[in-house]
């Protein structure tokens, strides 16, 4: 299982992002740090989700712009 500081070290984004940009979270309660399975905006100060625009109830600790998935080579 990935440390709190590997995670954390995954997550590069500085500040806020703009409510335009969809970014995935990285959040953290008392069984550890886990990553949202869903994009999400941060919007006059409230994290959302960007599909529902539901506010996220936990403790997001980072964010970073989505990752590039690739297909699996044949």
């Amino acid at each position: 299982m990935a440390t709190r500081e590997k995670r954390l070290a995954q997550f590069d984004g500085n500040g806020e992002p703009s409510p335009e940009q969809r970014v995935e979270v990285l959040c953290e309660d008392h069984s550890g740090t886990y990553q949202l399975p869903f994009a999400c905006r941060f919007i006059d100060g409230q994290w959302r989700n960007d599909t529902t625009g539901g506010a996220l109830e936990v403790n997001v600790i980072a964010w970073r712009m989505p990752r590039v998935k690739q297909a699996g080579m044949a």
